[in-house]
């Protein structure tokens, strides 16, 4: 994984090399070297590592994924405010599963980058308003699940959101003890 500022230098010094090709009349070196720039320019705004945790996801490696980001060094540094939003967003995913403060920090901190889909937005405040009802947070919980109906606009969540709603409804659940 490069720094996305070697991504932006390297970008740029196939492009040069490109036109010194097209000057030198070699026009198929010339039109390979832009395409290949453009996988660099490509790579700026889609972070390798993260597209691959993505995938990893996609198919339930959770351990994979987290491997995957934690080569992710420095987020602050090396990706573009929405990748670290992704890269905030894949984190809270993951830690949905198991402790619910820090999936809420990351999830929260994702919104607050914000995400390129509104369907990731949503699901990540579906996520927000999850850990929330969790936590007996009503108000916050029912705000969130507003926003994410407002964004899910394909109603992909409908079920989720609704099922959620009716949670909130119930109340706090409390489990008795048998004996």
């Amino acid at each position: 994984m490069f720094n996305k500022n070697i991504k932006l230098v390297l970008a740029a010094l196939v492009i040069i090399t490109a036109v010194w090709q097209f000057t030198e009349k070699n026009i198929g070196n010339g039109i390979f070297l832009l395409l290949l720039s453009g996988i660099f320019i490509l790579l700026y705004y889609k972070n390798e590592m993260i597209l691959m945790a993505f995938l990893k996801l996609r198919k339930q490696d959770f351990d994979g994924a987290k491997k995957l980001l934690d080569k992710i060094k420095n987020p602050q540094a090396s990706l573009v405010r929405k990748q670290e939003g992704y890269y905030n967003y894949l984190n809270g995913l993951m830690l949905s599963q198991t402790n619910l403060t820090q999936a809420e920090k990351y999830l929260k901190k994702a919104v607050a980058l914000g995400l390129n889909m509104d369907q990731d937005m949503a699901m990540a405040k579906l996520n927000l308003a999850g850990i929330a009802i969790t936590k007996n947070r009503k108000v916050e919980a029912t705000s969130l699940l507003n926003e994410a109906k407002k964004l899910d606009k394909q109603n992909m969540l409908k079920d989720q959101i609704t099922m959620m709603k009716q949670q909130l409804k119930k109340g706090p659940q409390t489990q008795q003890r048998r004996y």
